[in-house]
């Protein structure tokens, strides 16, 4: 109990846009800054998970997603179904919320003592999805990126992303080989579009469906350490 009021008191110190759960780092200045994001239908809870695992000079973000879901849980941009159109996503929402997500790095960096050129973003699914956009689009706010279980929707990203200059990203892709909910040859289509950029990428695929299997954390627990 000791520990949810310590954290609950940080955050009514701290009302950004977005609400959030947060770590802090052992390092009490210029600590890099680790927002997850989390997928379709979920809450900040869920990915929060990994922090006891994830290095204790991490300062940890997590996020909860803008819009509501009944009977629970949240989304980042509504996922239709409909006889006609089938399984389709609103784009235009998922616009707004990766600009949403750009403002709130803006927030965190200035409200924590985090480094400002070291941010990472984890995202799961939905959430993945959200990082390749925000990174693809406002590279110079971000380093890091843990693509979990998603893929590059080429339709929430600027027509002129080609013009940008991606040279400080770096992204770590995996993606389960029995997924049923994200096919993953939506998400073997990354590295050659991060080729195509020459953008600093490793992609893993797992033997799970939608989920992130045990070796899967490890490794890209192991790529991060490298990197901040």
């Amino acid at each position: 109990m000791i520990f949810i009021k310590k954290y609950l008191q940080i955050l009514e110190n701290k009302p950004l846009s977005l609400h959030h759960i947060i770590r802090e780092s052992t390092l009490t200045e210029n600590a890099p800054l680790l927002i997850m994001l989390h997928g379709y239908g979920s809450d900040e809870n869920d990915l929060f998970s990994f922090a006891s695992e994830l290095p204790e000079e991490l300062f940890i973000i997590s996020v909860r997603a803008p819009y509501t879901m009944e009977p629970y849980g949240n989304a980042w941009y509504t996922i239709n179904f409909d006889a006609d159109k089938g399984k389709w996503s609103d784009n235009e929402q998922a616009k707004q919320s990766r600009d949403l997500i750009a403002k709130f790095i803006e927030e965190a960096v200035s409200a924590y003592p985090v480094n400002p050129n070291n941010v990472t973003l984890l995202g799961f699914s939905q959430g993945c999805i959200l990082s390749f956009a925000v990174a693809l689009t406002y590279p110079e706010k971000v380093k890091n990126i843990v693509a979990l279980s998603g893929y590059v929707n080429k339709d929430i990203i600027p027509e002129n992303f080609a013009e940008k200059d991606y040279s400080n990203l770096d992204f770590y892709c995996s993606h389960g080989s029995v997924d049923q909910v994200i096919p993953v040859q939506w998400a073997q289509q990354t590295p050659p579009f991060l080729n195509q950029l020459n953008i600093k990428h490793r992609y893993s695929e797992f033997p799970v469906g939608h989920g992130v299997a045990p070796q899967n954390f490890y490794e890209f627990k192991e790529w991060l350490i490298k990197r901040i």
